[in-house]
């Protein structure tokens, strides 16, 4: 779908506008900054001339999917989601200020790096697939960094469950796609997923995508589309690269999905290995744990918006609460109770006052008694 225009950015409780970070096919993308936790922002809408009941199923998807999967440390956050004012569906995400959408195309990538990056991806597919879900969009553009310079995965808009990709139709971004998908002999497996992990790391090594010619009229979706259909593995080009490397890429790239690695994992084993070959220290696997079992089974095929529309409220830039005084803790770190308010000693005096005079009262007759 060709890029457009961001549409204007909605009126959010608590968000500040601050610019737009892109337009996709399906959605615009928004810097904010929050006020409350104080932090920025990318906020995600579906604009109003894309309402159709199966871009708000993807949208749906895309919220549950990153809401079951958000807290692996190789994939995007979600903070939010709801309805804006004038009814549009936003998701409100941390803001990764970089990716690698142009990068391997502008300067030629460290191979530590984009093996770093192969191995933290690889792990975030192999827990998405462990839980369910397949990607389907796998490509540079949605490798975004953190600001702690750590690689995320990020767009899961047109992800699927395994059992209902089979009968799916769905949207391709043509260079990093599978023979069996561009073909559409399949709407994504996990060895498509393979083909499409394979395939992105080739491209940030090689600085352009792994059936790309230097003339830029011999890339139409047709000739690339006949190029991936043979498969036939290019070598990247670079003297630098580690023994084995390629071998691993040219197996995941295979025109059978049975000859490519079975899983994310076995990708990321393979790649692990070519580390430790190459010295460098083995970046760590992060999946999820066997003894983890979602509540239940993500719906992926929900077509309703699940939100209440946020108020109508413009908000500026400042704060409009009060901080509190901060409380003080004991030595044992617990917080200390809140000073009480102070009695009246009144009712005490008035009541020793007749106390006393009982007292002396009782000692009076006491006495008379004894003489």
């Amino acid at each position: 779908m060709a890029e457009r225009l961001p549409a204007q950015p909605p009126v959010l409780p608590g968000l500040n506008y601050v610019r737009p970070l892109g337009s996709g096919g399906f959605a615009d993308v928004y810097l904010y900054g929050q006020d409350m936790p104080r932090r920025e922002v990318a906020v995600k809408v579906l604009p109003d001339s894309l309402h159709t009941s199966e871009l708000v199923r993807m949208f749906n998807a895309e919220i549950d999917v990153l809401a079951r999967l958000a807290t692996h440390p190789s994939i995007v956050t979600i903070y939010d989601a709801g309805l804006a004012p004038d009814g549009r569906p936003y998701i409100s995400m941390e803001y990764c200020p970089a990716s690698y959408a142009k990068r391997y195309r502008q300067e030629r990538i460290p191979v530590p790096e984009v093996l770093e990056v192969a191995v933290k991806t690889a792990s975030a597919l192999e827990t998405a697939h462990r839980t369910g879900v397949i990607h389907r969009d796998i490509k540079p553009s949605n490798i975004l960094v953190t600001a702690f310079g750590s690689p995320v995965l990020a767009d899961f808009g047109i992800s699927a469950s395994l059992n209902a990709a089979a009968r799916e139709s769905m949207a391709l971004s043509v260079p990093w796609s599978a023979p069996e998908v561009v073909l559409e002999q399949s709407n994504g497996t996990i060895a498509s997923e393979v083909w499409g992990l394979g395939a992105t790391i080739y491209s940030l090594l090689a600085g352009r995508s792994p059936f790309e010619h230097a003339e830029r009229s011999e890339n139409s979706r047709e000739q690339l589309t006949r190029r991936i259909a043979r498969a036939k593995y290019v070598p990247i080009g670079r003297d630098d690269l580690p023994v084995g490397l390629e071998a691993v890429l040219q197996r995941a790239m295979s025109r059978e999905p049975g000859r490519r690695q079975p899983s994310a994992l076995q990708f990321a084993e393979e790649i692990r290995v070519v580390q430790a070959g190459a010295r460098l220290l083995p970046t760590p696997i992060e999946v999820r744990v066997d003894e983890y079992h979602p509540a239940a089974p993500l719906d992926l095929q929900d077509e309703g918006a699940r939100w209440a529309p946020r108020p109508t409220v413009a908000y500026p830039s400042t704060r409009k609460y009060q901080p509190r005084a901060p409380q003080h803790r004991d030595e044992d770190d617990s917080f200390t109770a809140p000073p009480r308010r102070r009695r009246s000693l009144w009712p005490w005096l008035v009541a020793g006052g007749v106390a006393l005079m009982a007292l002396g009262a009782a000692a009076a007759l006491w006495i008379g008694t004894v003489i």
